[in-house]
């Protein structure tokens, strides 16, 4: 019987101003490189998925954020092994410096509707599909 390893919780922030989204592209040499995701990273032991979202923006685009709603928790499986992808819809606080690619090729603020437009990190593809779904009226 082979043994499975628990899958890895990661973050990530959709990233909201002005009617666009910030993308950043993955850095050459790590997995999933040269493709597009909303950033984030993974989950330490000793926090929270929110926790985890402040932290990881702050290391890796120098920003902070306010969480204005939560989106899908996305389980995937990629050949090297499982995540479960927590999302978080948000905003740049308003004390916040503008992101900068810390550790990402690229980044970049676009029209929501062109989000299919690049090519995303496949777990991202879900929460695209979240993403652009109409709101239902409540």
């Amino acid at each position: 019987m082979s043994e499975t390893k628990p899958p890895i919780h990661v973050v990530c922030g959709i990233i909201e101003r002005e009617n666009r989204i910030l993308l950043a592209q993955r850095p050459a040499g790590k997995r999933l490189a040269g493709l597009w995701e909303f950033p984030g990273g993974k989950v330490e032991l000793d926090e929270t998925p929110v926790q985890a979202l402040h932290r990881e923006l702050a290391e890796e685009l120098g920003c902070e954020v306010i969480i204005t709603r939560e989106g899908p928790a996305v389980p995937w499986v990629y050949e090297w092994g499982s995540i479960v992808l927590h999302s978080f819809v948000c905003r740049l606080a308003d004390n916040s410096s503008e992101p900068h690619a810390h550790e990402h090729q690229a980044i970049g603020w676009l029209p929501q509707a062109q989000i299919r437009t690049f090519d995303l990190a496949p777990a991202d593809g879900p929460i695209v599909d979240w993403l652009l779904q109409p709101e239902e009226p409540g």
